[in-house]
């Protein structure tokens, strides 16, 4: 049974049935229970198990305040509030106090005075972990009234007490984070003057609130995230500051696709009801984020937030949603071309450099997007023999298709492909497939011979023969392909034209 006054509090301390310890020690002493378990010290956090994980153990075990520094959707805030779970279940505070401060070693006047008054009959509480996070994003406007604290006159007035009682201040965020972590998000925002006032807890461990001749002894552990310095133009992380950090630990994006797909699984809502999305489609969405961090008109020191995958692939099992909801169909099965109308979740999440700028976001996401499909349908298909469809488009066959058309019709529309399904159904492997995975299937091969410049189309949608077999097409069909090369509405349904 949990203790209810000072007197039990003590006696229990003394037997070692609680434990009486720093926030520093007790993050320490519980990872150091939970390290030999096998346990997931950061449950949801993929790739990071032998890179960042392992520098923010040593930062623990080391009793350091860290920065976890890295581009924007690195998962550094969900880190910082996973480090709750390595604090005790609850601790003993003092019933009303605004600093939570320790009933045995209490730092603010009007608690030390409660001891003496009550002694140990003083009734105490228990606060539990989740109450002893606190969170502040980093703002210019933030003050260091509001970080540290100030004088309350009105306090001072209603208690009757002069202006340099103690007993008037006002307590800022971080010496309400007594006993408990504080964490500052975008350190480098914080203006340099508040970063100034950071530099007691940090070092010595305590805080001096305006002219009051009274330094709180705080109990806490600070913890921050910022974006590299070369990135950001709003501020910087002022270097005494920097030297008193005791760990600065960097993160970085998923370093193969399949590690960017579990975060995308993860994270995406795609629990609609009977939706079933290809592998393939799931690759392709998650290459689009790897070809956008190697491109050249992307801004690098910016970065590809996780974000972009993750809403992508939101965006394209909507669109495959809404053409079912149209033509009737029970199972959502998104298509790549599915991934086009996703451009809107794209185009807000990356920087373009000048070469970009010129081109257009619209037009470097199209480009990101037909790179991501030629690797991942290289990798599905690339020793597959796929001449016989090539030949099919070389000798002049023409396939126009409707983006919501129905499964059932776009594989009734290109049943006369010489060579197509059979491709599609490699594709899709051995076992007995619905419908709607047949039409996604076949829609990838289309789209991965296009992005393999083995057919092409225009930015509209519109499919002609491939620039190499153009020569050797009658004049006839050279005017037919001026008319299917005309810019067309954008509209929900597009044409497409393979030739």
């Amino acid at each position: 049974m949990a203790a209810k006054t000072l007197g039990e509090l003590r006696r229990a301390v003394d037997s070692g049935s609680v434990h009486h310890r720093s926030v520093k020690d007790e993050l320490r002493e519980n990872l150091i229970a939970k390290l030999p378990s096998g346990a997931s010290l950061f449950p949801g956090i993929v790739g990071y198990d032998d890179s960042v994980v392992p520098q923010i153990v040593n930062a623990i075990l080391s009793r350091h305040n860290f920065i976890l520094l890295g581009l924007r959707g690195q998962a550094k805030t969900r880190i910082l509030r996973a480090l709750v779970d390595l604090l005790d279940e609850q601790i003993p505070v003092v019933p009303g106090c605004e600093i939570h401060d320790d009933p045995l070693t209490p730092i603010c006047g009007a608690c030390r005075a409660r001891v003496r008054e009550e002694g140990d009959a003083m009734p105490i509480a228990w606060l539990p972990r989740d109450r002893r996070y606190v969170e502040k994003l980093a703002t210019p406007d933030v003050t260091i009234a509001d970080m540290i604290g100030d004088i309350d006159p009105i306090k001072a007035a209603r208690a009757g007490l002069q202006l340099s009682d103690e007993l008037t201040m006002h307590y800022g965020l971080l010496p309400r984070a007594n006993r408990g972590l504080f964490a500052i998000n975008e350190l480098p925002d914080l203006a340099g003057k508040i970063q100034v006032g950071l530099f007691n807890i940090l070092q010595e461990g305590d805080v001096q609130i305006k002219g009051y001749p009274v330094r709180l002894p705080l109990d806490v552990m600070m913890v921050f995230t910022a974006n590299p310095e070369d990135y950001t133009a709003r501020g910087k992380i002022i270097t005494p500051l920097k030297d008193r950090i005791g760990s600065e630990i960097r993160t970085h994006y998923p370093a193969t696709r399949h590690e960017g797909m579990r975060i995308t699984e993860q994270e995406s809502w795609t629990t609609r009801e009977a939706v079933d999305v290809p592998a393939y489609v799931r690759e392709v969405v998650e290459e689009i984020a790897f070809q956008a961090r190697n491109d050249q008109k992307v801004d690098k020191r910016s970065g590809v937030s996780q974000r972009m995958p993750i809403t992508v692939l939101e965006n394209t099992v909507s669109n495959a949603e809404r053409r079912a909801l149209v033509n009737g169909e029970d199972v959502i099965v998104p298509r790549v071309t599915d991934v086009f109308s996703a451009m809107p979740s794209m185009t807000g999440k990356f920087e373009l450099e000048y070469e970009g700028e010129l081109r257009g976001a619209d037009n470097v996401a199209r480009e990101l997007i037909r790179a991501a499909v030629a690797n991942v349908f290289t990798g599905w298909l690339g020793d597959t023999e796929s001449r016989p469809v090539i030949e099919w488009f070389e000798l002049g066959g023409t396939l126009q298709l409707d983006d919501n058309v129905s499964s059932a019709h776009l594989i009734e529309l290109t049943a006369q492909v010489q060579g197509l399904r059979a491709l599609a159904e490699r594709a899709l492997g051995k076992g007995a497939h619905s419908q709607g995975a047949l039409a996604a299937a076949i829609d990838f091969v289309l789209e991965g011979l296009y992005a393999t410049k083995k057919i092409s189309r225009s930015e509209e949608r519109t499919y002609s023969a491939a620039e190499a077999s153009r020569g050797r097409q009658s004049p006839a069909r050279g005017n037919i392909e001026d008319l299917m090369e005309r810019e067309m509405p954008q509209s929900g349904g597009k044409k497409r034209y393979y030739n």
